[in-house]
């Protein structure tokens, strides 16, 4: 029953390791990213749908990103979109596609840009602590029921702790790699 637990604890935790990953692919750093695009929805037939499915994506060099509808009549509704999601561009519109220039980041940006991956770690570290709460809640529930002993219940806390404080330092680093990513020229 503790092996399900720290299965369970270790799966859910890597799973908020995976969404500041995403997370972090939202980020622009010097160098830009399609990532940044993934959170825009067009809507295509009445149903939104990601970007990357309506159309083709390319970052065309460290600053030029072209996107190229499947369907013409598309154009119009990525280049609202893009408005819309006020990623720091505009998008330029020709006939078939659109392209995005983006400025070379200022210092500011480099740091707001850092401040905002500290802010995503500090949020995945808060689920990883819920994680905890909730595993250490689970072991608690199974010594109250007497399926487990005391002293089993407290090796059960303290390798959840384990876990959790494995998984606080992949996000640490995470940031910190992130960061360095960003702040570099």
């Amino acid at each position: 029953m503790l092996q399900d637990i720290y299965k369970d604890t270790k799966d859910s935790m890597q799973k908020s390791l995976n969404a500041l990953q995403r997370d972090f692919a939202t980020l622009r750093s010097g160098r830009v990213n399609v990532g940044i695009l993934d959170n825009i929805r067009i809507s295509y037939y009445g149903t939104l749908m990601p970007l990357s499915q309506v159309a083709t994506v390319l970052a065309q060099d460290a600053n030029t990103i072209i996107i190229t509808p499947w369907e013409k009549p598309l154009v119009k509704d990525i280049e609202k979109a893009i408005q819309e999601a006020n990623i720091g561009v505009n998008p330029n519109t020709s006939a078939d596609s659109i392209k995005l220039f983006f400025p070379p980041m200022t210092s500011e940006q480099r740091k707001e840009t850092a401040k905002q991956a500290r802010a995503m770690g500090e949020k995945a570290k808060i689920a990883i602590r819920n994680i905890r709460q909730d595993s250490n809640n689970n072991i608690k529930k199974l010594e109250k029921d007497k399926t487990i002993t005391i002293d089993e219940s407290k090796k059960g806390a303290d390798e959840i702790q384990k876990i959790t404080d494995e998984h606080s330092k992949k996000i640490e680093s995470m940031v910190k790699a992130k960061e360095e990513e960003v702040i570099k020229i």
